[in-house]
């Protein structure tokens, strides 16, 4: 469960590290909504802020486009179910207050391979 976190953690870094195209930031109420981008130009994240910590649904994007990652953020902290993606599974993982609660895996199948 910490190797999850772990993951993310650095898909995170690496795509806010790693950019040349500048994030686009629009205000929308107290909502600040951020658009962050990998070099070749597809969006690599999309989300909220409110008052400065990361806020609302959240979602990670491979360079392919394609979705690997979603989940909610409350005042900075992971909650609720988060989704993560791969070519052959997808893992749902529980949150509170940032700290993995459950995690379940499904195969490509559709059938549960998983539950920790």
């Amino acid at each position: 469960m910490k190797g999850i976190t772990l993951i993310f953690a650095l898909i995170f870094s690496v795509v806010i590290n790693a950019q040349d195209i500048k994030p686009v930031f629009e205000q929308d109420g107290e909502m600040l909504k951020a658009t962050y981008y990998h070099d070749n130009g597809v969006v690599s994240q999309e989300g909220q802020f409110l008052n400065g910590k990361l806020h609302g649904e959240w979602k990670m994007f491979a360079e392919d486009g394609k979705k690997i990652a979603m989940g909610e953020y409350t005042e900075g902290k992971k909650t609720g179910k988060w989704f993560f993606w791969d070519a052959k599974k997808l893992k749902e993982v529980d949150f509170v207050d940032s700290k993995i609660a459950n995690v379940t895996e499904w195969n490509s199948m559709g059938q549960l391979a998983v539950n920790k």
